[in-house]
Formats: structure tokens, C-alpha cells, sequence
């Protein structure tokens, strides 16, 4: 009896700090969104300071960004999938769904890489303009933002594959999957203004 006490506190205190948790990354997430409006903000301003060089119309190309858009947004549901796993317990199905989602982001990683890449060869890096310049921060910030989710998604499979789904793990899945789901939304509004608005 003694010992079911035990376990119970020991329960409640874990959701407790899993609570705590969410709270302190919910903090996180908006002072993320703050940092992401201030390089949206310059991105607004340097638009149109080309300097004589190409504008968003001479290099995106929409097909290109499209396909990004659709395998980053796949990758959003494949995580709630994941999630949804988690809720019934089954490690396997979790494991399965996310790693098709890291396999989704970092083909999307590699894309955005080939992006820059390109532009870059072609002169058009970030010194050639206030555009460029303004475009390599707003995008490369997402692109990290991308990399440190695929690190923390690969950690994040290691230990349940370890560990199993117990309330700490679920409670960083679960976190994480808010990452993910934030970076999409912050990437719609990427292809909006940047790209889409950048060919009209």
C-alpha cells in the first residue's frame, strides 16, 4: 500500500512538472514568433531595395516551393499521427511516424540548401541586396529552426525507442510536435509573403 503511495506521488508530481513544462514552451514558442515578426518586419521594408539586382519575380520558382510547401505541411500531419500513436501507447507506430517525419523535413531542408545554393552561384547571395539580404535571414532562420527540430526529433526517437512512452517522453513528444506544427504555420506565411507575393 505503501508503496502504491509512493508510485501515485511520484505520477502526479511527473504530470505536474510535465505541465510545468508546457507552460515554459508555450513562453518559448512566443518569444520565437517575436524573433520571427522583427526578420518578417525587415523582410517588409527590404523588399523592394533591389539595388539594381534581380528581383523575387526573376528568381523564385514557384513549382520549386510548392513542392517544399506540400512535404512540409505532409510532414505536420505524419507528426500528428505520431502524437495521436503516443496517446494509445504504441511505441512502434510512434517511432514509424516520426521518422517519416524527420525523412519529410530533412527533404525539405535539402531543398531549401539547394535554394540558397543556386542563388548563391548565380551571384545572388545575400550581399548583393536589402532583398537578399533580408530574404537569406528570414528563410535561413526557418531552415535552422527546421535543423534543430530534425535533431531534436531524432533524439526524441532514440530515447522512447530506450525508454518506452512514459509521461516524460510523451510530454517532450508532445512539445516538440508543437515545434513542428509552429514551423509550419511560420513557413505558410514564408511562402505568402516571400515567394508568392514575390512573383505577383
Amino acid at each position: 500500500m505503501e508503496k502504491e503511495l509512493e508510485n501515485l506521488a511520484l505520477k502526479n508530481f511527473e504530470i505536474e512538472k510535465a505541465e510545468k513544462d508546457h507552460f515554459g514552451f508555450w513562453v518559448y514558442l512566443m518569444t520565437d514568433l517575436l524573433s520571427f515578426a522583427a526578420v518578417f518586419a525587415a523582410f517588409a521594408v527590404l523588399r523592394n531595395n533591389t539595388f539594381g539586382g534581380p528581383s523575387g519575380r526573376e528568381l523564385f520558382s514557384l513549382p520549386f516551393v510548392l513542392i517544399e510547401t506540400f512535404i512540409l505541411l505532409t510532414s505536420s500531419f505524419t507528426c500528428g499521427l505520431a502524437m495521436l500513436a503516443a496517446q494509445d501507447g504504441d511505441k512502434k507506430k510512434v517511432i514509424t511516424w516520426f521518422s517519416t517525419t524527420f525523412i519529410l523535413g530533412a527533404s525539405f531542408l535539402v531543398m531549401e540548401f539547394t535554394e540558397f545554393h543556386k542563388l548563391i552561384v548565380e551571384g545572388n547571395g545575400p550581399q548583393r541586396s536589402g532583398f537578399l539580404t533580408s530574404f537569406f535571414a528570414l528563410v535561413g532562420l526557418h531552415g535552422l529552426h527546421i535543423f534543430i527540430g530534425l535533431l531534436w526529433m531524432f533524439i526524441a526517437m532514440v530515447m522512447t525507442q530506450k525508454r518506452g512512452l512514459t509521461i516524460k517522453s510523451k510530454s517532450n513528444l508532445t512539445r516538440l510536435s508543437l515545434f513542428w506544427h509552429f514551423l509550419d504555420i511560420v513557413w505558410i506565411f514564408i511562402f505568402t509573403i516571400v515567394y508568392l507575393m514575390g512573383v505577383m
